[in-house]
């Protein structure tokens, strides 16, 4: 046998025991900020470490919040389906859009409803009633003869 290092197994698999107990730190880059507080980041591919991919995840402004609200282009970015995170311009034209949208869908929806109510007021409707209502040619109940009209 030579005078080298010699591998002790159960030292191995002790040391890696030990180390799969401690808590991991992951630490990203903080790659930017959405307008509702929400960071998000970035882990770098690591393949000797057995990251192929890079790995991001967002940190939210309310830590217990599990429903909280993320622009769509942060959501594109972090799963992946776009490769450059959004630019703080690219987020503020979107939202100048969408403002905008929501004021025009406001002034349609009150044009509509001024046209609306008007043919609505001339309009009378009857209740609904539990029972239909079928004549006097049919039996109210079984084997007794409808009432004679007159």
């Amino acid at each position: 046998m030579s005078k080298g290092k010699e591998r002790d197994i159960v030292k191995i698999i002790f040391q890696n025991f030990v180390n799969s107990l401690r808590p991991r730190k992951f630490k990203g880059d903080l790659i930017g900020e959405d307008t509702f507080g929400n960071k998000f980041y970035e882990i770098a591919a690591d393949p000797k470490n057995g990251r192929a991919k890079r790995a991001r995840y967002f940190e939210p402004k309310e830590k217990e919040a599990f429903d909280q609200e993320m622009s769509a282009e942060w959501e594109a970015w972090l799963r992946g389906r776009r490769r450059e995170p959004p630019t703080p311009e690219e987020l503020q034209r979107n939202m100048t859009i969408a403002q905008m949208k929501q004021q025009n869908a406001a002034k349609l929806e009150e044009s509509q409803a001024k046209g609306k109510d008007l043919k609505t007021l001339g309009k009378e409707e009857k209740g609904m009633s539990s029972f239909p209502s079928y004549g006097s040619e049919y039996e109210m109940s079984a084997g007794v003869p409808p009432p004679k009209d007159k």
